[in-house]
């Protein structure tokens, strides 16, 4: 049997139990006092050092464990934490940009009629010659869109509600075909969320007393009872003067694309109705600051007007009397006794106006452009003395000018009166001229007689042919010296503005649509 040399050791454990060692002698066989038992001996303080250094060391990276930073857990465990975020964020991106699962508010507004991508508004214009109905369909960004195949309903009718001073319910009643028209263009589910405005003009303003009032509130009770749109007392009423004006400024702004643009992009309106004319045009801020102060009660000369992201001082200012009928009117007053060098040779009549009856008969010698011009001045009252800067007529600042009526677009009575005296094309919706052609036109009827009138000028009515030679020298009075124009400025007459390939009418109402629906 071999000899065992290997000397076998049981190390301490914590608790410092001794180590049994066996004894070599008595494993060779020999004496010595060897017994062949197994005996037990101390540890040396050597080993006894060691053991207690190992477990003070297994002790501190315990506590070292327990006691570690959120950070160096992070970075320890950063592999594992990386294996089970990156999952989760993708799907959490996933369901961020999926769509949301229609809750059933939103279902709800989906097929409910408040909530519609189309909102329509009927505004309904009194004028002073005549009733007219203008409805107008928008989208979301607020752009006009087809109503068939027209981008607006537009009929008129005479009188206008002026023309029942006395009968203020026969007035109400007189819009109800044009009610009739404008509620079979829009769709049933939508008339009870379409506005229906009532601006009435300068008919009204100048009629007296209360009648005025009477006849308003007939319509808003006609509105109330027989519509089936969205009607509110405050939406029939006489519109002031100033925004009328910057209504019509706003209508053709907006159908020639300029709202948005700098004030110098954007054209000038005259505005000629038939009670009033209105100017309107954009104005720096400057000239804004210098505007002239005003009385209590009185105007304001400059509006400010948001319009598309972009501020706008606008110069606007209605001269009540002087519309194209009105201004016959004073135009009468002058030589009321001894005749009027304006009317036609061998006329012999009356002019109403309002609740006035004026003497209309022509002069024995007939008319005369040169007395005609000379009495329109009187009329237009361009003499009066000027307390502001510059004044248009009438002692009313002219707005300072500047680029905003550099380019001036001439509305309403202007070109119906130019496409009667044949001098534009009245089948186009625009046309490029220059007060001289008014004064052209003016001498030529001036030296008509009224017996030859009928054969040429056909397209004028007989009411308005005896006035043809005054009305056509009052406007080209009004633009050269009243406003203050070059006879050869060029101007446009404009009827109807092309808008999205469609035509579209020149007037005030649709400014005011766009308030509504805004």
């Amino acid at each position: 049997m071999n000899q065992i040399t290997n000397q076998f050791e049981v190390k301490i454990n914590k608790e410092e139990e001794l180590e049994p060692v066996q004894d070599t002698q008595s494993l060779k066989g020999g004496g010595g006092g060897g017994n062949g038992q197994i005996r037990y001996r101390s540890p040396s303080a050597a080993e006894l050092l060691d053991a207690q250094q190992q477990v003070q060391m297994e002790k501190t990276l315990k506590r070292n464990r327990q006691h570690e930073s959120f950070s160096d857990k992070i970075q320890r465990w950063r592999g594992a934490i990386l294996l089970v975020m990156v999952p989760l964020m993708l799907i959490s991106f996933v369901l961020f940009v999926m769509p949301t699962r229609p809750t059933s508010e939103s279902i709800s507004r989906k097929f409910s009629p408040n909530f519609i991508s189309k909102r329509y508004a009927v505004i309904f214009d009194a004028g002073s010659s005549g009733s007219r109905v203008h409805v107008f369909c928008f989208n979301q960004q607020l752009e006009l869109v087809p109503m068939g195949k027209e981008l607006e309903l537009f009929i008129q009718r005479k009188p206008g509600l002026s023309g029942y001073a006395k009968d203020p319910e026969a007035a109400a009643h007189s819009l109800s075909d044009l009610l009739e028209k404008a509620e079979a263009a829009v769709p049933k589910e939508l008339r009870q969320n379409t506005p229906v405005r009532v601006g009435a003009t300068a008919g009204l303003r100048q009629l007296e007393g209360d009648a005025s009032d009477r006849i308003l509130q007939a319509v808003r009770d006609y509105l109330k009872n027989k519509s089936s749109f969205k009607s509110k007392s405050d939406w029939v009423t006489v519109l002031d003067g100033n925004q009328e004006g910057a209504y019509q400024w706003v209508t053709i702004n907006y159908l020639l694309g300029n709202m948005g643009k700098e004030y110098s992009s954007t054209v000038g309106v005259v505005d000629l109705g038939g009670g009033s004319v209105q100017m309107a045009y954009a104005i720096s801020e400057s000239d804004a600051a210098n505007a002239p102060k005003i009385s209590d009660g009185e105007e304001s000369y400059v509006q400010e007007m948001f319009l598309k992201g972009r501020k706008y001082h606008l110069y606007v200012h209605s001269y009540l009397r002087y519309g194209l009928l009105a201004g016959r009117a004073e135009i009468l007053k002058i030589d009321e006794e001894s005749g009027n060098p304006c009317l036609l040779t061998g006329y012999n009549g009356s002019y109403k106006y309002g609740q006035t009856m004026y003497k209309a008969s022509a002069l024995p010698s007939g008319a005369s452009y040169i007395k005609c011009r000379e009495t329109a001045i009187k009329a237009l009252r361009v003499n009066d003395s000027c307390t502001h800067m510059k004044c248009t007529f009438g002692g009313v600042w002219n707005g300072g000018g500047g680029d905003g009526q550099k380019n001036l677009f001439v509305a309403s009575f202007f070109f119906d009166r130019a496409a009667e005296a044949g001098f534009v094309d009245p089948s186009l919706p625009v046309a490029k001229v220059h007060p001289a052609d008014f004064e052209d036109a003016a001498k030529r009827a001036c030296e008509t007689r009224l017996e030859d009138g009928k054969s040429l000028y056909p397209r004028v009515e007989a009411d308005n042919l005896p006035y043809l030679c005054m009305d056509l020298t009052y406007q080209f009075t009004l633009l050269v010296d009243g406003f203050g124009l070059d006879k050869w400025e060029s101007i446009t007459l404009v009827k109807k503005v092309q808008y999205q390939n469609s035509l579209v009418e020149a007037a005030w109402p649709l400014g005011s649509a766009i308030e509504a629906v805004s």
